[in-house]
């Protein structure tokens, strides 16, 4: 077992002394968690297939699940790919650094291990000060995935790594909470019309906005599982996103989601189980459960995206065995908070 040290990083102004010792964790073939704007990730130098390595044993993370690699400026792109679309160069010129991740033919630079052994790879440069810092002092590229254990839900705070990772990791940068909640949207620049295949902090009017054209793939609001033999982006696959208790995603009109939501909860009661009903401000009064969670107002996409997670984690350290969730319009921020929750509940899914 490693011995994890957690720094205490300023968010706005990173102590350098702090960032070059945590940069010398990674030269050195370790890893280290960091903060981004979207969620806490968990980086080694990617360059270095033991070390990228290091990342799946510590996430138990499936082999055949890519990862993202961060950049700290924009010319490391035309040295991970090999094609750079000026369709890619618009939306570099436009969101990052930022919440957008562009999938590309892959170069000779990268390890098969770090891309799943697929013919592209997923870049982004990410929005935040300490991760930019790190990854430029440790004169490299960093794959990051998210930092918690595969399959659970994403970490918007350094507590949240330590919970899944102390132990398993090197270095945690602690600078607060993330700003955005949800991960990066991922687009695949090698289709025509480009493709989403994960949807995050960019919307999909935003990309359309950009490039007139862009599709979603089936798996972004899938009701039952798809077969993939290959998937090109993470959060496509395997199970992620999950709690440990039991998730039931309602979806449908407002008034007819409470009714079955209430319904659901009483059904489980009965049954003798723990229920947990997240819900919004608009509704959080009207359930009768044992443990009642608020995203926000439902028109404050933003704050929903950013409560997410840490509400699913503390259901669980509230002990409830099943989660009934209020789902969410998927417009704009909302087609991410949508996705994300599916993917918890497996697609347990209700229509109201």
């Amino acid at each position: 077992m490693k011995r994890t040290i957690v720094l205490k990083v300023n968010a706005q102004e990173p102590e350098i002394v702090k960032i070059r010792v945590a940069a010398s964790v990674i030269r050195k073939g370790g890893i280290v968690a960091f903060p981004t704007e979207t969620v806490y990730g968990l980086g080694a130098d990617v360059l270095n297939a033991e070390a990228v390595k290091e990342i799946f044993i510590a996430k138990k993370r499936p082999p055949d699940n890519p990862m993202i690699v961060h950049v700290a400026n924009k010319g490391k792109v035309y040295e991970l790919a090999r094609e750079v679309p000026k369709a890619a160069e618009k939306l570099m010129a436009k969101f990052w650094p930022g919440p957008l991740t562009l999938v590309l033919r892959r170069s000779k630079a990268v390890p098969d291990i770090a891309v799943a052994g697929l013919d592209t790879v997923a870049i982004r440069m990410p929005d935040n000060k300490v991760a930019l810092a790190l990854i430029s002092e440790s004169r490299t590229v960093i794959a990051a995935p998210s930092a918690n254990l595969a399959g659970k839900p994403s970490p918007t705070t350094a507590a949240h790594v330590m919970k899944d990772l102390a132990g398993r990791v090197d270095v945690i940068l602690d600078a607060g909470d993330t700003m955005i909640g949800v991960e990066s949207t991922v687009i695949d620049m090698t289709s025509n019309p480009p493709q989403i295949l994960r949807p995050g902090g960019v919307t999909y009017e935003e990309l359309r906005g950009i490039l007139g054209r862009v599709k979603l793939h089936p798996t972004v609001l899938a009701r039952k599982r798809m077969r993939l033999a290959k998937a090109r982006s993470p959060g496509m696959k395997h199970k992620h996103y999950a709690p440990n208790a039991k998730v039931i995603v309602v979806e449908g009109t407002l008034s007819a989601v409470m009714e079955k939501v209430q319904g659901l909860a009483a059904l489980y009661m009965k049954k003798g189980m723990k229920v947990g009903i997240m819900a919004t401000d608009e509704s959080k009064s009207v359930y009768d459960a044992d443990v009642i969670k608020s995203l926000g107002g439902r028109g404050d996409l933003a704050m929903a995206a950013k409560r997410l997670y840490g509400l699913l984690r503390d259901f669980d350290d509230d002990g409830v065995g099943v989660i009934i969730a209020e789902g969410i319009a998927p417009k704009g921020l909302g087609l991410a908070i949508a996705n994300r929750l599916r993917k918890a509940s497996g697609l347990n899914i209700v229509r109201a």
